[in-house]
C-alpha cells in the first residue's frame, strides 16, 4: 500500500465523519416542520438546553441593567425570573421546541417579534440539500462529538440562533440553543418593563384588574 494514501483517507474518512450530524439535522428540521412532537423529544436534552436558557436569560437582564443601582437591579432581577420561568419551563417540552425552531420565535413566551422578522422563513428550514450544504458551510465543529450551527444559515447574526448537536449514542441530539440577539433583547425589555411596574405599583398588563369591593347596604 501506497504511505501517501493514508493522509488522503484520513482526510476523506473525516469528511465523511463531518457530515453525519447534518443527515441528523436533516431529520430533525423534518421533524419540527412537521410538528412531530415525538421525533423531537427522541432527538433534545432538555436537561442541558433548560441550563443553557437559564444562563442566557439572566445574562441577557445583567447586561441590560448594569447601570442601575443595587436596589434597582434587583428589582430587575426579581422580573427577570418571573419572565424566565415560564420559558425555561416551556423549553421542557417538544412542543415549546418545535415552537421556537419553526420560525426562530417563541410565540408561547408572548414576547413581541421584531417588525421585519419573515414567518417561516427565520425557522429551522431543510427543504433541500442545496439548503443543507449552507447549514454545513455555516457550521462549526468542536472536536470530534459537537458542531454549532447557524440558523438561519443566510440571515444577520443578530437575527440568527444557534443550535449545538452533540454525538452521544452513537446518534446527534440538540443540547443548546443560543437565542438570537433580538430575542434576548425582547426578554430584558420585557423584564425592565415588569420591573417598572413594580417599583410604580401598577399592575401588569397580562392581569385583568381585580372589580372593586361591592358596597354594602346601611
Amino acid at each position: 500500500m501506497r504511505w501517501w494514501l493514508i493522509p488522503l483517507l484520513t482526510v476523506a474518512a473525516w469528511f465523511a465523519y463531518t457530515l453525519t450530524p447534518f443527515w441528523s439535522l436533516y431529520d430533525f428540521a423534518a421533524a419540527v416542520q412537521a410538528g412531530d412532537a415525538a421525533a423531537v423529544e427522541q432527538r433534545v436534552n432538555f436537561r442541558t438546553l433548560r441550563l443553557s436558557l437559564a444562563r442566557q436569560i439572566s445574562a441577557a437582564v445583567k447586561a441590560d441593567s448594569n447601570a442601575l443601582d443595587p436596589r434597582e437591579r434587583q428589582r430587575i432581577a426579581d422580573a427577570a425570573a418571573a419572565v424566565a420561568l415560564p420559558v425555561m419551563e416551556s423549553a421542557l417540552t417538544p412542543q415549546a421546541v418545535i415552537d421556537l425552531l419553526d420560525d426562530g420565535w417563541p410565540q408561547g413566551a408572548d414576547l413581541a417579534a421584531p417588525a421585519n422578522r419573515h414567518e417561516r422563513r427565520d425557522g429551522l428550514r431543510i427543504p433541500d440539500l442545496k439548503r443543507l450544504l449552507r447549514y454545513y458551510l455555516a457550521s462549526d465543529m468542536r472536536g470530534f462529538r459537537s458542531v454549532l450551527i447557524d440558523v438561519p444559515p443566510d440571515r444577520p447574526r443578530h437575527q440568527q440562533f444557534r443550535i449545538r448537536l452533540r454525538l452521544r449514542d452513537w446518534g446527534w441530539r440538540l443540547v443548546d440553543i443560543e437565542l438570537s440577539d433580538d430575542l434576548r433583547r425582547r426578554i430584558a425589555e420585557k423584564a425592565a418593563a415588569a420591573a417598572a411596574r413594580l417599583r410604580d405599583g401598577r399592575p401588569s398588563p397580562d392581569r385583568a384588574p381585580s372589580d372593586p369591593p361591592a358596597s354594602r347596604e346601611p
